[in-house]
């Protein structure tokens, strides 16, 4: 009994100085594998996105006259670095979906962003894993370099990387994606779509203007981004978070602020006609 009472008396002492004893050995509890959460989803997949090599024509062919009118416009727009238009490229060089709401505030007519329309945040988000996804997989069919390192010279208006190298110039995915999202701003405000859709117009020429996509990978990005919307149009949940998006635009219309007027008349000025 007096052995007990010691070791009751020692155990109390050690707790009470935080020392810990040591623990009859036990099998360990193995804590279950967390649940893995679910891949962002567009609405379209691999099988109901355009198969957009088979949409556009193929990429300019070594030596041929596109690819000339292609390096010539390289060239010539080189003489636009620290412009004002090269200043407009460089802010259009990030394309997530909140870049695109302020990009696009102008030409709706009224400041958009995460917080004033969270519906078209979320709306486009959707639409850009879309994009972002079949453009890649067109660009691994056509393989097209990208226009400065076939000129293997001229400044660019972003850093030069690897990355960025690695990825095919054919089609262009920013003409793409800003092509897609003016016609389907142009949609939701029918009343700004001339302003809506030269921005549009305006963000794939950025592209050229920066040196990192060529003429031909501009156009046929147009090209892609119509078919994406088509492919979007006839997605059901996409038609029913359209008229959400809808009305949360008109309200945010009728109330929201408006864009600075100095910044909307110098951007208006640069996007009013193609640079080259």
């Amino acid at each position: 009994m007096r052995r007990t009472l010691i070791g009751l008396t020692l155990a109390g002492a050690l707790a009470a100085t935080g020392v810990a004893l040591a623990q009859p050995a036990t099998t360990p509890v193995v804590a279950p594998a967390p649940t893995p959460r679910p891949l962002p989803t567009g609405y379209l997949n691999a099988q109901t996105w355009p198969a957009a090599d088979l949409i556009l024509p193929p990429a300019p062919a070594t030596g041929s006259a596109r690819e000339a009118q292609d390096q010539e416009v390289f060239k010539a727009t080189r003489a636009l670095e620290g412009s004002p238009r090269w200043s407009l490229a460089q802010n259009d060089v990030p394309s997530l979906p909140a870049n695109m709401l302020k990009d696009f505030s102008c030409a709706v007519g009224v400041q958009m962003s995460p917080e004033t329309t969270p519906k078209l945040q979320a709306m486009l988000s959707r639409m850009g894993i879309d994009a972002s996804r079949q453009v890649s997989s067109v660009k691994d069919v056509f393989k097209r370099k990208r226009p400065y390192i076939i000129a293997g010279e001229g400044n660019i208006c972003t850093p030069k990387s690897d990355s960025l190298a690695a990825s095919p110039d054919y089609p262009s995915g920013h003409a793409t994606w800003g092509w897609s999202v003016a016609m389907f701003l142009a949609e939701l405000a029918p009343d700004r779509a001339t302003p809506i859709l030269v921005r549009g117009r305006a963000f794939g020429e950025s592209r050229v203007v920066c040196g990192v996509h060529s003429v031909s990978a501009i156009a046929a990005g147009r090209t892609n981004g119509g078919a994406l919307l088509a492919a979007w149009r006839g997605n059901p949940s996409f038609r029913t978070d359209l008229e959400a998006v809808r009305a949360e635009l008109e309200a945010v219309r009728k109330t929201g602020a408006k864009p600075d007027t100095a910044m909307c008349k110098a951007e208006a000025e640069q996007t009013a006609r193609t640079p080259w």
